[in-house]
């Protein structure tokens, strides 16, 4: 009974370790988003229909640089305003093959899960689960500066529009979504009880 015991913890610690696997991203392409503000924002649509091409690696690094990465490396400053600097927006990158959080100060994506989570993020609007990729932004309080629910919409709102605007730029489609499957989500992502799902956003061609 023991060496069973034993042997299920090393699964899991195994299971674990896999789980927090770091991925390094391609340096973003900014010169990929070189159109210009007028004509994003005129072409700049809700799109509900997806391909199943994938997006690479490069496009998803510039993407989510766009979203709400480093813009200035010296500050820490990112790509999308902050109500008081408060930064709480986490992008979580999630595929068919599992669940990444993005770090936007080192350009990284930590796996945090390997299930597929996509019906989730769908939740009752199939279309949704046909993109390769969505992205879930999550406010969390990572400080008692502020009060989350007053500012974590504000914030998401932000990342979602440059989200858009980039998606634009790189020839991607998205819509913003506020449905989804809260309790799953929160559960498989292992989210504190500060944290809270605001919106996500599936991409494709």
């Amino acid at each position: 009974m023991k060496k069973i015991i034993l042997f299920v913890l090393a699964l899991t610690w195994m299971g674990s370790m896999q789980a927090q696997q770091v991925i390094s991203l391609p340096q973003p392409e900014v010169s990929k988003l070189s159109m210009s503000l007028g004509d994003a924002l005129g072409q700049r649509r809700s799109e509900r229909q997806y391909s199943d091409k994938e997006i690479s690696q490069q496009t998803l690094s510039t993407l989510l640089w766009a979203a709400c990465g480093v813009s200035d490396p010296k500050t820490g400053k990112i790509t999308a305003p902050s109500a008081i600097n408060m930064q709480d927006v986490k992008v979580y990158v999630c595929t068919k093959d599992g669940v990444c959080l993005y770090n936007a100060k080192n350009n990284t994506l930590t796996k945090v899960s390997n299930k597929n989570l996509l019906e989730a993020i769908a939740g009752r609007q199939a279309f949704a689960k046909s993109a390769p990729v969505s992205l879930v932004l999550v406010s969390t309080k990572d400080n008692d500066r502020a009060p989350n629910d007053k500012f974590g919409a504000m914030d998401a709102g932000y990342v979602s529009q440059n989200i858009y605007l980039a998606c634009t730029a790189l020839g991607l489609k998205t819509v913003a979504r506020a449905t989804m499957d809260f309790d799953t989500l929160k559960r498989e992502l292992n989210l504190a009880e500060t944290s809270y799902l605001e919106l996500n956003h599936p991409i494709g061609y």
